[in-house]
């Protein structure tokens, strides 16, 4: 693959005879008084940037608003919210943020968001992702249902995130694929990787909260000498791996 070119537009503000100087000069006083406004509602220069978060609940949706907070500066938060089922809906988070409250996810709240991360399952992002970015906001999709999309890019920010421009809809590869994708990108570049043969043990957190609510209650048993439940994988997890 070849390298990424990033390509910068510069605007250049060209005044010319005294005439449309004075002109600009007089047009100064009423522009500090008046708010200069885009659809994402750009007040004096700075961009109001609302962030949306489905499936709040969740091990992923948890891991998505912190490093919201640790890169609000970064990111330009403006506020955050958080939605999830019907089940999860009037629960409250304590965050960086303040104490926020989760709604029930509903397509018209969306409209309001600049840009929502989908931490949810693959049926819910096919059902739902394309309706929530033709509402308005940037929708960047954590699960697997667009990664062989053709028309969705593949983004690993560092890697490629220009793929990012113009597009609404964006799907990320999986926790391994992306972590290795960054350390070996650098290597491809420099010399050419031909053959990959890569193997990966997951954590129970692949499961989500209740894959790692499940070992850490197996680990409990096990102290106390109880049998090892098992729910949501086919075998104990503790001390054990499992395919």
């Amino acid at each position: 693959a070849g390298r990424s070119r990033l390509q910068t537009h510069t605007k250049r503000a060209t005044s010319t005879g005294a005439t449309q100087s004075q002109a600009t000069e007089g047009r100064r006083g009423q522009a500090r008084t008046e708010r200069a406004t885009t659809p994402h509602g750009t007040a004096r220069g700075r961009r109001i940037m609302k962030y949306g978060i489905v499936g709040a609940s969740g091990a992923v949706g948890e891991e998505i608003l912190k490093v919201l907070a640790d890169k609000k500066d970064e990111l330009r938060v403006t506020s955050v919210h958080l939605f999830a089922s019907e089940r999860s809906a009037g629960e409250t988070v304590q965050s960086d943020f303040g104490v926020l409250t989760i709604e029930e996810f509903e397509l018209k709240k969306m409209k309001q968001l600049q840009v929502v991360f989908l931490a949810v399952s693959g049926d819910f992002a096919k059902e739902h992702a394309r309706a929530i970015a033709d509402a308005g906001p940037i929708v960047i999709d954590n699960s697997s249902a667009f990664r062989y999309d053709a028309s969705v890019p593949l983004v690993v920010p560092e890697i490629n995130g220009h793929l990012c421009a113009g597009s609404r809809l964006i799907a990320n590869p999986n926790c391994t694929t992306a972590i290795a994708a960054v350390a070996l990108w650098p290597l491809h570049q420099q010399f050419g990787i031909n053959k990959l043969i890569m193997s990966t043990y997951q954590a129970a957190s692949g499961a989500g909260n209740p894959g790692m609510e499940e070992l850490e209650n197996q680990a409990k048993d096990y102290v106390h000498g109880n049998a090892l439940e098992t729910k949501v994988f086919p075998y104990p997890l503790l001390f054990n791996v499992i395919p």
